[in-house]
C-alpha cells in the first residue's frame, strides 16, 4: 500500500504526502509550488480563472490525454499518475505558445485575472483540434468568464492561432518518460491520511472495485468522491473536508460506455465529455441538454453517478433518466442488485443505497426510431447556469392515439418526479393541442413547486403547463414528416 501521490507539474516529478494529499489543486500550485498564474476567484468551477490541464494515460496507454479542468475544485488525492500544466509550463525557453502570443497580439486581456484561464482552455482545444472556428471557441469557452474584455478580442485570439506554430504538450513534455514513472510506481492501493485541528482524515483510492468494496465495507460512511465537482465546491465554502473520503479516480473498470442491444451502458465514473459524444448518436436530444450542462472544464471531470447520487431536484440528467426507465447497478461486498431510478429516491437527498453500497454502472434504454422525446432546461442564462425547472416528456404513438406516455419533472419538489396522473390520462388519447391542455391543467395539480431564488412556485407551475403544449408544437413537424 502507497502512502504518497506521484504525479508531474510542468514535468517535474513530485511526490506529495500528508496534508498536501487534501489540498485542491489550485493551493497547491499556488502555495506549495508558487505557480500563481493559477487564479483563484470563484472557487465553484464557474469562473475558468483556475483552468489547468490535466494528463492522464490514454486508453493506448503510448501518450497522454490532456484536457482542462478547473483546479479549485480538484483536490490532490484524485491526482496520482497525472501530469498537470500550468499557463506557466506553457512557456519554453522565452518564448511564448500560440495561444499566449495570440492574446497579446489580439489585446485579449484587459486586467488579466481571467487570462491565464482562457489561454489554458483554448490550448486545450488546440490539443484536440488542428484549428478554432468561432462557433467552437464560443461553445469551448463557456466555463471562463471575462468582466472586463467583452470577449470579442479574446475570441479574436482564438482564431488568429488557425496557422500558427503551435507546440503540442506531447513535444514539449515527452510522454515516455511519465508513463515509465507511473508504470514503476506500481498498481498499489493508495491510502493516504492527515490529522488537521485534531481530526484525522483518510483518503483511500484503490485501483479495483473489488478493493474499493472492501474498503466500503469497513468504512460504510465513507463520502465517495469521483469527479468531486459538488464536494469541491462544499469544501472551498466550509473550508472542511469529510474525515474519510473513498476515491474512484484510479478504478478504470468504472469508465466504460458501449451500447448493447439497444441500451447504453455506462460505467458509474463515465464523465459527462464522454456520454455527450456518446449520445450525440445514441439520444441527440439529451446531448442538446449535456451540451449545456456545466462546461468543458465541469464535463472533464463530473460523472454520470455523481449526478445521480447527489440527489439534486433540478439535477440536469435525472428527467430524462426517469422516462427513459434508466437501471442502476448497485454493488457491495455483499452482491449487485439492481434498481430502476424512479424508486431510487425516497425524499430530499433520500436514497434507496445501503451503507456500504455504492453505484457501479447506469443502463439506459435508449429511445426507438418513432418514439417522441423533448427534453427541456429552463435557467437565467443559456450556459454554465443552474436549472430553475426542467422536464422530459416520451411519447409512443398508435396511429393517432398515445399508446405511452412518461413525463418527468424537475424543480418542482423536493425529488425530480413522475407525473403519473398525467400519463395515465394521456395513454389512448389522441395527440392534440386540446388533450395537452388538459394534461397540464392535471399535472399542475401534480406538483409542489415552492418559491426560492431561481422562480417562483406559480413560474413553475406556468412552466408545467407550458412544456406539455411546447412538445405538443415540437412533436407536430416530426410527425409529419413521419
Amino acid at each position: 500500500m502507497r502512502d504518497h501521490l506521484l504525479l508531474f507539474i510542468n514535468g517535474e516529478q513530485r511526490e506529495v504526502r500528508g496534508g498536501d494529499a487534501f489540498l485542491s489543486l489550485s493551493d497547491y500550485l499556488r502555495l506549495r509550488c508558487g505557480l500563481v498564474g493559477t487564479k483563484i476567484v470563484c472557487s465553484e468551477g464557474d469562473c475558468g480563472a483556475c483552468t489547468t490541464l490535466i494528463g492522464r494515460p490514454a486508453a493506448s496507454r503510448q501518450q497522454l490525454d490532456y484536457k482542462p479542468v478547473d483546479s479549485c475544485i480538484q483536490f490532490m488525492f484524485q491526482l496520482d499518475g497525472a501530469h498537470i500544466v500550468t499557463v506557466e509550463g506553457l512557456r519554453r525557453d522565452g518564448t511564448l505558445n500560440a495561444v499566449q502570443q495570440a492574446m497579446v497580439d489580439c489585446h485579449g486581456s484587459q486586467c488579466g485575472f481571467c487570462t491565464p484561464g482562457f489561454v489554458m482552455a483554448m490550448t486545450g482545444m488546440l490539443e484536440r483540434q488542428d484549428s478554432l472556428d468561432e462557433p467552437s471557441l464560443r461553445s469551448e469557452l463557456t466555463g471562463n468568464l471575462c468582466r472586463c474584455t467583452g470577449y470579442t478580442p479574446i475570441i479574436d485570439s482564438g482564431l488568429k492561432c488557425n496557422g500558427a506554430d503551435h507546440q503540442r504538450l506531447a513535444q514539449l513534455y515527452p510522454s515516455a518518460p511519465m508513463l515509465a514513472a507511473f508504470a514503476g510506481a506500481g498498481d498499489d492501493e493508495l491510502r493516504l491520511e492527515t490529522t488537521s485541528f485534531g481530526v484525522q482524515h483518510i483518503a483511500c483510492s484503490p485501483r479495483t472495485l473489488e478493493e474499493a468494496l472492501d474498503f466500503l465495507a469497513m468504512q460504510p460512511t465513507a463520502t465517495i468522491v469521483a469527479g468531486a465537482t459538488d464536494i469541491g465546491v462544499r469544501a472551498n465554502k466550509a473550508h472542511r473536508l469529510p474525515p474519510v473520503i473513498l476515491d474512484l479516480n484510479r478504478i478504470k473498470e468504472l469508465e466504460a460506455v458501449a451500447v448493447e442491444n439497444g441500451i447504453l451502458r455506462c460505467g458509474a465514473r463515465a464523465s459527462w465529455t464522454t456520454l455527450l459524444a456518446a449520445f450525440r448518436q445514441a439520444a441527440p436530444a439529451f446531448a442538446s441538454i449535456l451540451q449545456l450542462f456545466g462546461a468543458p472544464q465541469i464535463r472533464n471531470v463530473g460523472t454520470i453517478a455523481g449526478n445521480i447520487a447527489n440527489a439534486s431536484p433540478i439535477a440536469d440528467s435525472l428527467p430524462f433518466l426517469f422516462v427513459m426507465e434508466a437501471v442502476l447497478v448497485l454493488a457491495s461486498k455483499s452482491g449487485r442488485r439492481e434498481v430502476n431510478i424512479n424508486q431510487f429516491y425516497h425524499g430530499y437527498k433520500k436514497l434507496e443505497l445501503k451503507p456500504g453500497e455504492l453505484i457501479i454502472e447506469v443502463r439506459i434504454p435508449l429511445p426507438a426510431e418513432r418514439e417522441l422525446l423533448q427534453l427541456y432546461k429552463v435557467s437565467r442564462r443559456r450556459d454554465l447556469d443552474i436549472s430553475g425547472f426542467t422536464a422530459a416528456v416520451r411519447m409512443q404513438l398508435d396511429g393517432d392515439a398515445i399508446k405511452q406516455a412518461s413525463i418527468a419533472f424537475g424543480a418542482v419538489g423536493p425529488t425530480v418526479m413522475r407525473a403519473r396522473q398525467t400519463e395515465r390520462f394521456l395513454v389512448g388519447e389522441p395527440l392534440t393541442l386540446e388533450t395537452m391542455q388538459t394534461a397540464g391543467d392535471i399535472a399542475v395539480n401534480e406538483v409542489t413547486p415552492i418559491d426560492d431564488v431561481r422562480g417562483s412556485a406559480e413560474y413553475r407551475r406556468q412552466l408545467t403547463r407550458n412544456v406539455l403544449l411546447k412538445f405538443y408544437h415540437q412533436t407536430q413537424s416530426q410527425l409529419a414528416a413521419v
